[in-house]
């Protein structure tokens, strides 16, 4: 089957790509970059670590959720995230879409991952890159300086082969897999994402769909979460599952 990824380059509600913050931040990112993987690879890093993961921020209204809501923010969570990231590559003239993931075990602290009441992280974003003719992945979730503080190594991509999660911890413990994949999209799919996480966490969110508002910093619950007496197990409720 022929693949047209010209239909992923245009601005779309969400990837707003044709905004002049979005574009001003994706040609600063890629300044000097003489191809687009050497493009895409720079914007990808500018997202990871210039937008912090945060995910007591979610912010579930449409108007939170386009590319240069988080940018102006300069906070989000993998949805957002990688949302940002395809639009910077769309401004690029670079194809990309997004792609979505149930996982398990992800980077956590045991304050988020009660507050979850499980270990799943339903509807993981990514972003999906159209290079040198053939889709790659990229998930730029979590910045560098946080995964210092969980001592991992910030996950980096080299736009030929899929980044899309760290498979092992600071210990070298096997933490993260994927349970089942949600198929990918050229823009966000709000109302299935709200949809799922009624079903996977109803305490979550209101009746109308909104996140119920969470503060927390957490940055600093990932040092308490290395420290000595604070350090996660590894175990947990693990489990293969179908995505509906």
């Amino acid at each position: 089957m022929s693949v047209d990824p010209s239909r992923h380059l245009v601005p779309t509600r969400f990837l707003d790509a044709d905004h002049p913050e979005v574009v001003a931040f994706a040609r600063e990112a890629t300044a000097g970059a003489s191809t687009d993987r050497d493009r895409a690879v720079r914007v990808f890093r500018a997202v990871r670590d210039g937008v912090r993961y945060d995910p007591y921020s979610i912010d579930l209204a449409p108007e939170a959720l386009s590319a240069s809501a988080t940018l102006r923010r300069r906070r989000g969570f993998c949805v957002s995230k990688a949302v940002l990231l395809a639009a910077c590559l769309r401004a690029l003239g670079i194809p990309a879409r997004l792609g979505f993931a149930d996982v398990t075990n992800h980077l956590a602290t045991p304050r988020l991952l009660a507050r979850l009441r499980t270990h799943v992280f339903a509807f993981h974003g990514y972003a999906d890159v159209w290079l040198e003719g053939r889709w790659v992945k990229a998930t730029p979730a979590f910045n560098a300086s946080l995964c210092r503080k969980f001592g991992v190594a910030p996950l980096d991509w080299d736009g030929e082969t899929d980044a899309v999660l760290q498979a092992f911890d600071g210990d070298g413990r096997k933490f993260m897999e994927y349970l089942c994949d949600r198929g990918v999209h050229d823009d966000l799919p709000l109302a299935e994402l709200i949809r799922v996480w009624h079903e996977v966490y109803p305490h979550l969110l209101d009746d109308q769909g909104a996140a119920v508002p969470e503060s927390g910093d957490f940055a600093a619950e990932a040092e308490e979460a290395r420290s000595p007496t604070g350090r996660r197990s590894s175990s947990g409720r693990r489990g293969r599952r179908s995505c509906r």
